[in-house]
């Protein structure tokens, strides 16, 4: 027994492209002061810190969609007790997925990158994404985001000097590979990027979208629930007013946060009964 109650299922962190895993430590510490066990591996290929990913990234050439998400089904299966898993960005799909296929007993996924089946492609999107897309060559190695790109695409809902502090303490490499797949997802039948939306029996899942999002516009993550919308199992939105894609470790990460502890607080009796 915890201070808070029984004890609760385990919450595994994944973070996205470009950022490491490092920076869910505040919401670790949060969820840990409410009962809760927490891990946030990175993803494979990621080094143990900032700057050693930095220094070599080179693990990270090539990693896809699909190996990021054996290495977390990996991680899960270790696991005495499944957990709920919570994903930004990228790993935002991570999460769905692994709830679609029975790795988790819930997931959040924030500003999650579009699974397969989201036909709309809006121009903030595309720019965030071009320092990749840009150049084909870029899908088997990784990329760096300049402070100048990180500000567009994560930075845009708070302060120039905020943005270029968050730059600076999280920002690592990323492989090209994942975003090729999701741009190119509608047109490959068994793309890495699909979720079974549809018919999946799953637990609970809640998307959330900060409507102020460039690298995943708010219409895009209304586009998703749209195809959870003849799914029995429970799928839930948030919208988070005003917030960017660095809502997760800006200043106003507690503000999230608190919604996501909120929700799996109110989903807690119905994973004991499952």
């Amino acid at each position: 027994m915890s201070e808070h109650g029984p004890q609760r299922y385990p919450v595994l962190f994944i973070h996205g492209l470009w950022i490491h895993s490092s920076a869910w430590r505040a919401w670790q510490d949060l969820f840990e002061e409410h009962g809760y066990t927490t891990s946030a591996p990175g993803w494979p290929g990621d080094g143990d810190t900032v700057q050693a990913t930095r220094d070599d990234p080179s693990g990270l050439d090539d990693v896809g969609i699909a190996a990021i998400c054996r290495h977390y089904a990996d991680i899960v299966d270790a696991m005495p007790v499944k957990p709920i898993v919570i994903g930004h960005s990228f790993g935002g799909l991570i999460a769905q997925e692994l709830l679609a296929k029975g790795f988790a007993v819930a997931a959040v996924a924030i500003d999650p990158a579009p699974v397969k089946g989201v036909k709309i492609l809006p121009f903030a999107q595309l720019r965030s994404a071009l320092p990749v897309l840009g150049n084909p060559a870029n899908r088997k190695r990784t990329v760096a985001l300049t402070a100048e790109q990180f500000r567009y695409s994560f930075g845009n809902a708070v302060s120039q000097e905020e943005s270029d502090e968050l730059f600076a303490r999280w920002t690592i490499p990323g492989p090209g590979r994942p975003l090729f797949e999701d741009a190119t997802a509608t047109f490959v039948r068994e793309s890495p990027a699909a979720v079974d939306t549809h018919h999946a029996v799953r637990g609970p899942l809640l998307l959330m979208s900060g409507t102020e999002d460039h690298v995943v516009p708010l219409k895009v993550t209304q586009a998703v629930v749209k195809l959870y919308a003849d799914n029995p199992s429970r799928t839930d939105f948030l919208e988070v007013e005003g917030r960017g894609h660095s809502l997760t470790m800006d200043s106003g990460w507690t503000d999230v946060a608190d919604l996501a502890l909120q929700w799996i607080a109110e989903r807690e009796p119905e994973l004991a009964e499952s």
